[in-house]
Formats: C-alpha cells, structure tokens, sequence
C-alpha cells in the first residue's frame, strides 16, 4: 500500500472532561490555543479538528500563529450547537429565532473554517431529537432539519460540511441516528458540499457494522471524514482506538482501503483520566499496526473467502494479517 495516512485528533481529546458526577472535571481548564500546544505534543499527529467558537479571549490570527508554531494543520471546525443553550433542538427547535441562530452559528463557523483552511465544517446536531413519544412532530423537525442544511450549504457553496450521525446522546433519541437516515437527509437537500463524518463508534453504538456503514455512504461519494475511538457498543465510550473492537476495526480500515478512500486518520477520544498524550500516542501507534497489517493481507484469498461467503476462511486470512496466525 503506497498511501502513507496522516493522523489527526479532535482538539475535545485535550480538553478537560466533566461528567454529571465530577461537575468539578477531571483536569484543569485549558484554552483553545493551550489545547493545540497539548495535540503538539502528540507524536505523528499533524491535524486538528477546532471546537468554535474558541474559547474566550481568542482570534482567528492567534490560532493561525500557534498552529504555524507547533506545525498543525485544522481539518475541521466543528460548531457548538450542541450546548445547553440548544437544549430543546438547534437545526429542530421550535422557536424559530433560535434555528436561525444556530444557522447564523454554523455560517459564523463557515467563515472560521476558510479562513483556517479546513477540509469541512463538522455538524453534529446532539440537541437534535426527542427523549419522549409524542414530543415531536416528526415530519416537521425532519423538514427544518433538512432545510435549515441545504441554507446553510447553499449559503456557503465552496465549503464542505460533514454530519456526524449518533444514535443518542445527549437526546434520547438523534435525528440524524444512522448513515441511512443521514444519506436520506443529504439526498433531500440536493447539494453536493453535505457529507458524513463517520465516526467509528457512533456506528458501533448505533448496532451497524462500521466497514458496512462506509461502503454504503463510499458508494454515494459521500464520506467527508471519518473519526475513531471504541466502545462496549452500549454507549459512546470513546475509548482508546483497538481496546476492544480490534476485528472490526481491520474490516473498517480495510473497506477505506479497497476504495482508495485517503483522507485524514482522526481520533475522537475522551481519556477521562488517562493522559491525554499518551492515550493519543497509543492509538496513533495501534492505527499504524492496522495500516501494516493492511499491506499483510493476502486480498485474493480474502476475496476468493467473501465470493463463497466462507467465514472461517476470511477469519484464517485476516488472523494472518494481524496476528501471523498459522
């Protein structure tokens, strides 16, 4: 395999971390330009994706600086509309001052995004959705969702902007919930700058096969980014990347890799009490075992197994790659 992946993280892997139990956090509060000195740290990480707005006190000018200092780039600009501000939806709220405000926010990251020269705006809408039966009318959050995307893409034509799909959390139920429902929504928006970010374990959760997830929006030119992590597929546990779903990991990587699909290799991950350093060193490390084990891999023996759907023929070969299994 010819193709050398570049290795990026979320800016949030830095951050301090609060739960409803330790309100207090996990670690001392840092800025957004103290965060990036942190992902500096990392060895092999060249990319950053940048929560906006920054925390307070800082410009766009003294994010160029620190990134040309400590030799980052952004792939992406991920608004907060996410926040308890948007407690009752922001794309789907039923006051419509504050859709247009959290479209206003999103255009707002727009601007931040090509003045940074990131690869896409990140949407995730985690305040979009319902907790309870009868709360929404589904028809019409799924219309202001859908409209509220295709004016904010329409707004802003040479700007990507990648949805990242949940199942949950901190709704009950997401809107966006799985990569068929959110290819539904881009289908009906008709604009070629909407993709998905697929997030390894958003996909877990959500009781998908990952590798299956990125063939689906592969096929439809849609995958924008993808994020990784694991989980125990109860929750979204964004774990360090290969603790747990090591196999499905492969496959995942391997479906990227059939389809010639070369974009960043970015981590999603909330080391709660794990250093932060460490933890993204050790995914990097793993994520360069799986591209190794990649080239390892006897393709033709894989896809004589898969043409006769033979299991235990596709696990002999794929246990060769990763662990020279005989």
């Amino acid at each position: 395999m010819s193709f050398s992946p570049e290795f990026g993280a979320g800016l949030w892997h830095f951050a301090n971390y609060v739960d409803r139990f330790a309100t207090d956090g996990y670690g001392p509060s840092l800025s957004t330009l103290e965060q990036i000195e942190q992902a500096a740290r990392v060895r092999d990480l060249k990319y950053v994706d940048i929560p906006f707005p920054f925390t307070e006190g800082v410009s766009i000018e003294d994010i160029k600086l620190k990134l040309q200092h400590c030799d980052l780039k952004v792939i992406g600009i991920t608004p907060e509309i996410y926040t308890g501000s948007y407690a009752k939806g922001a794309l789907t709220n039923p006051c419509k001052e504050k859709r247009l405000e959290a479209i206003q926010h999103i255009n707002d990251a727009a601007v931040a995004a090509e003045q940074l020269n990131a690869s896409y705006v990140k949407i995730w809408a985690g305040q979009d959705g319902w907790d309870y039966p009868f709360q929404v009318d589904y028809r019409q959050i799924w219309q202001h969702a859908t409209e509220g995307m295709k004016e904010i893409a329409q707004k802003n034509p040479d700007i990507r902007f990648a949805i990242e799909y949940k199942p949950r959390e901190p709704r009950v139920k997401l809107n966006w919930n799985s990569a068929a429902r959110t290819l539904l929504v881009i289908e009906e928006t008709g604009c070629d700058n909407i993709g998905i970010l697929l997030d390894f374990g958003h996909s877990l959760f959500a009781g998908e096969s990952p590798a299956d997830s990125a063939q689906l929006i592969l096929d439809r030119g849609r995958l924008f980014g993808i994020d990784v992590n694991d989980n125990f597929r109860g929750w979204d546990d964004d774990l360090v990347v290969g603790s747990i779903n090591t196999i499905e990991l492969f496959e995942f990587f391997y479906v990227l890799h059939k389809n010639e699909w070369k974009g960043v290799w970015q981590l999603d991950q909330f080391p709660f009490r794990e250093n932060h350093v460490e933890a993204a060193e050790m995914s990097i490390d793993y994520l360069k075992f799986i591209h190794k084990s990649i080239n390892r891999l006897n393709i033709n023996e894989l896809e004589k197994a898969q043409a006769s759907q033979d299991p235990l023929l596709a696990q002999k070969v794929i246990r060769e790659a990763l662990f020279s299994y005989n």
